[in-house]
């Protein structure tokens, strides 16, 4: 296995005409994206035996088998899955409170010829973080469990891989410490499931930075979860992690279609 690949990341361009409305892009119809893309190759490292931690990169690979049967099966996923992601953030922040805060997303490669089959079950093309600070705000706000404001809150997102490995269309994931601020531009997420009002919040879209550590999980498996911040009320922590599905230029041909299921959640600490 290589300690490091060279692939591209899909970075969005910065706009040059300040008055340019911001990008905008859609959970489903992304037709109608207007985000507009400057990929660059960039070396992306395998963060295996590495380290990493939640509160240091903003993101920890953690063993955490699930009961969890059919993962197409929304009911078992909430009544099974849901309990599981709060114990397991629960274990690895010590939070005192965890609210799950998505039913699932299920997410195929292009290969599978399952992407787009679900809503919101695309690969996340373009570098980003789900939420601003303003988003994490009033999400937190709106999922809060008790009625006292909260010391500390946290926005994480739990990926697993569900097909077995290699993954062609794996999950990079990015060092918060080489993040600087300008790199976040704000962004619309607009969710436009069928027969549904489509709406919106501010997410967060990635510009180029050469400084940025791009690392990976290579061979993930269903036994283990990939845990990232989007978004930390605590400055003195790694705050939020971009992140972005890539082609893996080093998966042989023949390796199953990438399925993936993200969970997320919010905690929070009272004490």
């Amino acid at each position: 296995m290589n300690d490091q690949i060279v692939a591209e990341i899909a970075y969005v361009a910065r706009s040059a005409d300040p008055s340019a409305p911001r990008p905008r892009y859609h959970a489903n119809d992304q037709s109608r994206d207007t985000v507009v893309l400057d990929p660059k190759l960039m070396p992306i490292t395998s963060a295996r035996g590495g380290g990493a931690t939640l509160d240091s990169l903003g993101f920890e690979l953690v063993a955490h088998e699930s009961a969890v049967r059919d993962w197409h099966d929304k009911a078992e996923i909430m009544a099974r899955h849901a309990p599981e992601i709060i114990g397991l953030l629960r274990a690895q922040t010590r939070a005192d409170a965890v609210v799950v805060t998505s039913p699932g997303l299920l997410r195929f490669s292009e290969r599978s010829g399952r992407a787009g089959s679900l809503s919101n079950s695309r690969p996340a093309r373009f570098a980003h973080v789900d939420v601003s600070e303003a988003t994490a705000r009033a999400f937190a706000a709106r999922s809060q469990p008790e009625g006292r404001p909260p010391l500390r809150f946290a926005h994480y997102n739990v990926w697993r891989a569900l097909s077995a490995p290699p993954q062609d269309v794996p999950l990079a994931v990015c060092d918060a410490r080489s993040v600087a601020a300008n790199d976040l531009l704000p962004a619309d997420a607009v969710f436009d499931e069928p027969d549904t009002p489509e709406w919106s919040f501010e997410g967060l879209v990635v510009a180029h930075n050469p400084a940025h550590r791009w690392m990976y999980f290579p061979d993930m498996h269903a036994g283990e979860a990939l845990i990232f911040k989007t978004y930390d009320s605590d400055p003195a922590r790694a705050r939020c992690v971009p992140h972005v599905a890539f082609d893996n230029p080093a998966c042989p041909s023949e390796a199953p279609p990438r399925m993936s299921i993200e969970m997320r959640a919010t905690a929070y600490w009272f004490a």
